[in-house]
C-alpha cells in the first residue's frame, strides 16, 4: 500500500514524489532504462581518463579474429559465457572463477568466450576480461552494455577481442560509428537484435555478425521463436548468432538445423558442474543451411 505521514509535506504531493501505479499514466521503468542510466553515468567518469584509454588500447596486441572463430560451415559455434548473475535470474553462481571457468569452455570445445564486464546487475568486471583474455586462447567478447566510443577504447584496452553493441539502446548514427571504431581497433562487433524493425536497421548499418536475442531485454521473457522467426531474413553473408534461453543440446539442435551460425551461452553453462563437460555437450553440432 502506498502511504505516507500525513503530517509530511510531501504528503500534498504525492509522497516525494514517489507516483503510485495509477497517478499520471506514466509506465513502470524497465530494468535495461536503468542500466542505461547507470552506464551512463559511467561514461561521464571515464571521460578523464579517455587519454590513458587511447594509449593503453593502441599498445595492446592485435585482437584475435572473433568472425572467424564462428564461421564453421557444417558446425554450431559456441560462445560460452563467463556469467555470475543477472537481473532476470539473480544469483547464479557468485563464487564463479572466471579464469577457471573460461579455460574449462575452451578445452571442452568452445569456438569463444564472452565476459560479463557489467559490476552493478551482472557481478562481471573488465578485470575479468583481462584475466580471462590473458588465460585462453580464444577470441574474448566484451559483453556489456556499450554507449559510447570510450567504452570500445575502454575494452580494446582490456584486451577484447570484440564488443556487443544493442541494436535497441543505440539511434543509428552510434551503431554505425561505434562499429566502425571497432573495426579500427581490430575488433569485430556482435550487433544485437530482438525483432524485425532493429534487425532491419542492423543490416542497414552493416553489421557483418548479428545477434538475435531472445529475451527481450524489457520484460526479460525468453522464448526461441524470436531467433526462429528472423532467422529467414538475414543475408547469408552474414553471421548470425543466437542468444539466450538455450538450455542443452536439444536446443542447439534445433537452432542448428534452422541453420544459425552460433550460439551465445551463458545461464546453462555456469549452472553445470563442469563447464569442459558442459562445453563438449554444445560444441560441434550439426548446422544445416540456413532456411529463408
Amino acid at each position: 500500500m502506498w502511504r505516507c505521514r500525513r503530517r509530511s509535506v510531501e504528503h500534498r504531493r504525492g509522497c516525494a514524489g514517489v507516483s503510485r501505479p495509477s497517478e499520471r499514466g506514466a509506465a513502470p521503468e524497465h530494468v535495461l532504462d536503468r542500466i542505461v542510466r547507470t552506464k551512463r553515468a559511467e561514461v561521464a567518469a571515464l571521460a578523464a581518463h579517455r587519454d590513458a584509454l587511447v594509449d593503453e588500447a593502441r599498445r595492446t596486441p592485435p585482437a584475435r579474429d572473433f568472425a572467424g572463430a564462428l564461421a564453421s560451415p557444417a558446425s554450431v559455434a559456441l560462445i560460452a559465457e563467463v556469467k555470475k548473475r543477472s537481473p532476470g535470474a539473480g544469483a547464479i553462481r557468485p563464487e564463479l572463477d572466471p579464469v577457471r571457468q573460461a579455460l574449462g569452455y575452451e578445452s571442452g570445445g568452445a569456438s569463444a568466450v564472452s565476459v560479463l564486464t557489467d559490476q552493478q546487475y551482472f557481478s562481471g568486471s573488465l578485470a575479468d576480461l583481462r584475466d580471462t583474455r590473458h588465460a585462453v586462447g580464444l577470441p574474448v567478447l566484451r559483453k556489456d552494455f556499450v554507449l559510447d566510443p570510450l567504452q570500445v577504447w575502454q575494452a580494446r584496452a582490456a584486451g577484447a577481442d570484440a564488443i556487443l553493441l544493442i541494436v535497441r539502446i543505440l539511434d543509428d548514427d552510434r551503431l554505425t560509428s561505434l562499429q566502425a571504431l571497432a573495426k579500427e581497433l581490430g575488433m569485430a562487433a556482435l550487433v544485437e537484435v530482438h525483432d524485425a524493425r532493429e534487425l532491419d536497421r542492423a543490416l542497414a548499418a552493416e553489421a557483418r555478425i548479428v545477434g538475435i536475442n531472445n529475451r527481450d531485454l524489457s520484460t526479460f521473457r525468453t522464448s526461441l521463436d524470436v531467433t526462429l522467426a528472423l532467422l529467414g531474413r538475414v543475408p547469408d553473408d552474414v553471421l548470425l548468432v543466437s542468444e539466450s534461453g538455450i538450455r542443452g543440446p536439444d536446443d542447439v539442435d534445433r537452432l542448428g538445423a534452422a541453420g544459425v551460425d552460433a550460439v551465445l551461452v551463458g545461464e546453462w553453462l555456469v549452472r553445470q558442474p563442469d563447464p569442459s563437460d558442459a562445453a563438449a555437450e554444445l560444441s560441434g553440432r550439426s548446422r544445416a543451411a540456413r532456411h529463408r
